[in-house]
């Protein structure tokens, strides 16, 4: 009760690796010097494996909205018809960043909780043949529902339009074939299945979107693909790299590479399955319960609550934090990560105190069942058991 230590259960920033904690304290680290450059192609083959793609990856000091807006502003020109997915406040990013570069988007939209489906995509792309370009989350973590990126994919493949992937919270939450798939732009980011601190993104292209790199016509300058690339080529980044995060990144790829990319995503599947047991078995309600992410669970406060009052007693009790909605979604529901550097004791402690953060606002709680749920999943991956403990 008296020493409480913090846990860190968003969808972002997550938990940091120990080893890449120890990696960033070798940064006094020139980066126009063969050792750096050593460590950024490092860092390009090693995204590229656990990627599990031969495109090109070029990495960017910024937010994951920075490759956001990179693929739109060197891969589309003004008026360029695209057709843009929105399930959630990331979804409305997209809407956002193609308004602003003057593409005129054909929204396909999602009631909150729901995900934008594969045949309204293809129906989208029958009716507007001129369609430059889809854009889609993998994983929209403000309301935790994952798209069928590989249905989605199927349909853009039949097209001239390139499909723009941002896989943010869906790199390392779920599959994602982007050769076998067709997946032209793959957007990422650092702070989440990478398990190190904000402020690198990086975006896997293929030859296909580069074909439209050579005719876009949008103003660029930081975000430039082609100098990115040319300077990649020769081991070194277009602009002032962050080589502390860079020199994390390397440590944690080659963590990745040990634990194997599937069986990372087979992690969060798993806690997110056994997250959603523990919550339902105390009464409460998933928010995105047809198509639920494996980046994060979405939960709904109960009837009359603030879910804010939920994600308090966690902070105060145990200093643990979890996500509010966002939006208008705030106060409605409450998100638990678990993308990256989570194990199943993470879970096991934030279900417990979900349930007493529930008993102490006066909702009826029997302690355990949520948490007990939980283990009935580990037990069943890790130790072969029978639902029932048996």
């Amino acid at each position: 009760m008296h020493i409480r230590k913090q846990r860190l259960l968003t969808p972002g920033p997550t938990p940091l690796y120990p080893g890449a904690l120890q990696a960033m304290m070798a940064s006094d680290i020139h980066h126009r010097t063969e050792d750096f450059r050593n460590v950024y192609r490092a860092v390009l083959a090693g995204l590229k494996q656990v990627l599990g793609t031969s495109h090109d990856v070029l990495v960017f000091s910024s937010s994951g909205t920075g490759a956001m807006e990179a693929a739109v502003s060197n891969l589309f020109s003004k008026g360029d018809k695209v057709i843009v997915c929105s399930a959630g406040k990331f979804g409305e990013r997209w809407v956002e960043i193609a308004a602003a570069f003057g593409l005129e988007a054909t929204l396909l939209k999602a009631e909150y909780g729901l995900p934008v489906t594969a045949d309204r995509v293809e129906a989208a792309l029958k009716a507007e043949p001129a369609a430059r370009g889809v854009f889609v989350q993998a994983s929209e973590t403000s309301t935790g529902v994952a798209h069928d990126v590989e249905a989605m994919a199927r349909a853009v493949s039949r097209t001239e339009a390139i499909f723009v992937v941002d896989a943010i919270t869906g790199i390392g939450t779920q599959p994602l074939d982007i050769e076998g798939w067709g997946l032209d732009v793959l957007v990422g980011g650092s702070q989440k299945a990478f398990m190190i601190p904000p402020g690198l993104a990086f975006m896997a292209l293929s030859p296909k979107a580069w074909k439209f790199a050579e005719t876009a016509s949008l103003p660029h300058y930081y975000f430039d693909l082609r100098k990115e690339k040319k300077n990649a080529d020769k081991g070194e980044s277009a602009w002032t790299p962050s080589t502390s995060l860079l020199l994390a990144l390397n440590a944690t790829l080659d963590y990745i590479r040990k634990v194997g990319m599937d069986r990372l995503v087979e992690n969060a599947q798993l806690l997110a399955r056994a997250a959603r047991a523990g919550v339902t078995a105390l009464g409460l309600e998933l928010f995105a319960p047809t198509s639920p992410a494996a980046s994060v669970t979405a939960v709904k406060a109960p009837e009359g609550w603030d879910s804010g009052v939920i994600i308090k007693e966690l902070r105060n009790r145990f200093g643990c934090i979890i996500a509010n909605g966002q939006g208008s979604m705030k106060g409605k529901i409450f998100r638990i990560a678990h993308l990256g550097y989570f194990d199943f004791a993470d879970l096991f402690a934030v279900v417990a105190g979900v349930e007493i953060a529930l008993a102490a606002n006066g909702f009826p709680v029997t302690f355990g069942q949520g948490v007990a749920a939980v283990e009935k999943i580990y037990a069943q991956a890790a130790l072969g058991q029978k639902a029932g403990g048996a």
